[in-house]
């Protein structure tokens, strides 16, 4: 038997309804995914160097792979225990309860738009090219291309956002799912940083926020099952707490704050970090503009 230490509220509710039945669907180092079968919806099992995230729950344990855990290992909960197969008991009785809830866009863009532009300095200083963030020297023909494509069709979609031609940038979002290399394509990553801007209370692009729901809608077929479950929950506003302390870093914090917020997002995955904190930077960029208070 393991504690869960913390879980997104969602899924701890489900548990201790009994209700919920499923299969593990894909095994790494420190996470391991489960899917439901009556939704087909993602969920994760993550060791505690993982922060809190939608559909996850965190383990007392520093890696999953002392378990054995195997795809299609049967998950059922019985007794307000998660079960993984015979191998895995998870008792969620004294875990911490997490909800993912952005803060509401501020009233006073003056000191967003000073952090978000010293965020951009630090992520082109700091970030991992390869995805959004070129590479000063691309290894072959192919990541030049691809590049290029990420390039030309983030500019179009910020551009149509900035001039308020929603149907136009739905198209450009599409455009993005599943381009861009690792297991969620850079494309994807920036599209679900660029999405919870849309879901800050009072922001300029709040009342398009329908937006997200439908790339998502679009994206299903085009991306794999992992990516399309974190777009998923960005088109509805949850994110996992990183991405929320570096927002509200973004809108509150000092310079240390920011910095230490964004090293946090940075170093998610390979270009992973780089790629959501950019949509973040982006998606705040283009609420400023639609807003048209400031230059």
């Amino acid at each position: 038997m393991r504690n869960i230490l913390s879980g997104d509220v969602d899924f701890i509710k489900r548990i201790n309804g009994s209700n919920f039945l499923g299969f593990v669907h894909s095994v790494f180092k420190r996470t391991f995914n489960i899917q439901c079968f009556d939704s087909g919806e993602l969920f994760t099992i993550a060791c505690r160097s993982i922060d809190n995230a939608p559909n996850t729950l965190i383990v007392d344990t520093e890696n999953t792979s002392q378990w054995n855990i195997e795809v299609n290992d049967r998950v059922f909960v019985e007794d307000k225990i998660l079960y993984i197969s015979n191998k895995l008991a998870l008792n969620i009785s004294q875990a911490i309860t997490r909800e993912s809830l952005l803060p509401p866009y501020p009233n006073n863009e003056e000191f967003l738009l000073h952090n978000v532009r010293r965020a951009r300095k630090y992520i082109d200083c700091q970030g991992k090219g390869g995805g959004i963030k070129k590479c000063p020297k691309p290894l072959n023909p192919f990541e030049a291309e691809t590049c290029k494509m990420l390039e030309q069709r983030t500019k179009s979609l910020l551009n149509d956002l900035a001039m308020n031609r929603i149907d136009l940038a739905i198209k450009h979002a599409v455009s993005l799912v599943g381009l861009g290399p690792g297991l969620t394509p850079s494309g994807d990553d920036f599209l679900t940083g660029l999405f919870i801007t849309f879901h800050m209370a009072h922001s300029p692009l709040f009342e398009h926020r329908s937006f997200c729901e439908k790339v998502t809608k679009k994206a299903k077929p085009l991306t794999n099952d992992i990516s399309y479950s974190a777009l998923k929950q960005a088109s509805i506003g949850k994110v996992r707490e990183s991405i929320i302390s570096l927002v509200n870093s973004l809108l509150i914090g000092n310079e240390d704050d920011l910095i230490l917020s964004l090293n946090k997002v940075l170093n998610i995955g390979s270009s992973s970090g780089t790629d959501l904190a950019l949509g973040l930077v982006c998606g705040l960029e283009a609420n400023i503009k639609a807003g048209g208070k400031l230059c």
